[in-house]
């Protein structure tokens, strides 16, 4: 059985917003919710980033059966892993367990405001050594480490969850899946079953343009999701929305639309689902483009989407 989720896109809604979706998303019926954890939109047409950890205490607080996660945090620049591991731990508490941490390698759009944006391969590493910091951590250890890249002392979390913490890493290819192998699982943001490990869970997403008007959804899907189209290494390099909106200047309707699905055909957007679920994904959160759209795109998912999703994922 598929599970699906909704994101909460600290880009494009406000904290308030981004809690008042989660909770319509559980009564909806969404199996988790995901959020992202930028301090920058990718393009100013966005328009926010509030800071996702004192969100996800929120949610944690009005929610009371929805799974939640970080789609994904960055443990190497911005924050230190043994305050990742301390975050982590109190939304594991708050939920009564229904948290997963979702770690990634970040990006210069994020974590370049404490200082220098390391290379890749350091930033590899970087996430490997955090990794060693942070799940002694999430399993009640007291932690004494010294590394190429992070101290601690001594260091123990007084508030761990009993059932743990599951933490999963973001990967983008054969270079990022090593340090997956030391997580419980693995997030993907492309359909590529060659990044599933054996036996874990497996987190996709995709995004999508609900609305009622198609021509509207690829005007709103090119004005905030334009970047989208950017590959990787270009993604990671980036250091601002000025810098995104000058690299995606040349991307056209077409293009956008070609590769998000935009309007109300249910069928379209379960087919783009449906890619993520062939390549073996075991959760797929969905993105709808569109701050303001949130809480008719959660009704529709809820009347319309998600029993069809639920009947092709069984």
């Amino acid at each position: 059985m598929v599970n699906f989720g909704y994101t909460m896109m600290c880009e494009q809604a406000g904290p308030t917003e981004l809690v008042d979706n989660a909770v319509r998303a559980e009564g909806a019926g969404f199996d988790f919710a995901a959020i992202s954890d930028h301090y920058n939109p990718w393009l100013s047409e966005q328009g926010h980033s509030p800071f996702a950890w004192s969100v996800l205490g929120a949610a944690a607080y009005a929610t009371h059966d929805i799974d939640l996660m970080t789609m994904v945090t960055c443990p190497t620049r911005r924050y230190h892993p043994a305050v990742v591991a301390q975050q982590a731990a109190t939304i594991g508490v708050m939920s009564q367990g229904r948290f997963t941490l979702g770690l990634g390698a970040g990006e210069n759009l994020n974590e370049h405001v404490i200082g220098a944006w390391p290379h890749r391969t350091q930033r590899h590493e970087m996430l490997a050594e955090a990794l060693e910091i942070i799940d002694p951590l999430l399993n009640g250890e007291s932690v004494r480490h010294s590394g190429s890249y992070y101290d601690v002392p001594e260091a123990r979390l007084w508030d761990v969850p009993e059932e743990g913490v599951p933490v999963v890493v973001a990967v983008s290819g054969e270079e990022s899946l090593g340090i997956a192998d030391m997580a419980d699982g693995v997030v993907t943001v492309q359909p590529n079953a060659s990044l599933k490990r054996p036996g874990k869970p497996f987190y996709g997403q995709v995004a999508l343009c609900y609305g009622r008007d198609e021509a509207e959804c690829r005007k709103r899907a090119l004005a905030e999701f334009r970047w989208s189209g950017l590959q990787w290494p270009v993604m990671a390099e980036l250091p601002d929305p000025r810098a995104f909106d000058a690299a995606t200047s040349f991307v056209a309707e077409d293009d956008v639309a070609a590769a998000i699905s935009c309007g109300p055909d249910v069928d379209k957007h379960v087919q783009a689902v449906r890619r993520f679920v062939d390549a073996g994904c075991t959760h797929v959160a969905l993105l709808q483009i569109g701050g303001e759209h949130q809480a008719d795109f959660i009704e529709w998912a809820r009347a319309d989407l998600l029993p069809v999703l639920h009947a092709a994922g069984a």
